[in-house]
């Protein structure tokens, strides 16, 4: 198979002053969530993951991440399936949903003052 991983998409959702983003593609599905949430140097993590899925790979760091640019509770949902990946197509996986988290947070801190609307990327 020859993926280009387009249809990865991000969308978040405000929950008060907490985030739920997920982030989906290809088959999409919950297979691993992660609650994140600022901390003295940063933020700690927690994560829940389907047996036999690998998406705690991403949504550790990521919500983590997230958690300590934002300075709020996040929870990243994220279910993501493909049939046959090679290790270079998970690359691929992994650099498309750190360039949405990139995204994500550039465009949280614009709209700051204003809250966080509910978006895609």
């Amino acid at each position: 198979m020859n993926y280009n991983f387009a249809d990865i998409r991000l969308e978040s959702v405000p929950m008060g002053r907490d985030l739920l983003i997920m982030i989906t593609g290809g088959e999409a599905h919950i297979g691993a969530a992660s609650t994140a949430y600022p901390a003295a140097g940063g933020a700690e993590v927690q994560t829940s993951a389907v047996p036999g899925h690998k998406e705690h790979v991403l949504t550790e760091s990521l919500a983590k991440r997230a958690a300590a640019e934002l300075s709020r509770t996040v929870t990243l949902v994220m279910g993501i399936h493909y049939d046959g990946l090679t290790r270079e197509e998970i690359g691929r996986i992994t650099q498309r949903t750190e360039e949405l988290m990139d995204e994500f947070i550039s465009s949280a801190r614009h709209h700051k003052e204003g809250g966080i609307n509910p978006c895609q990327h």
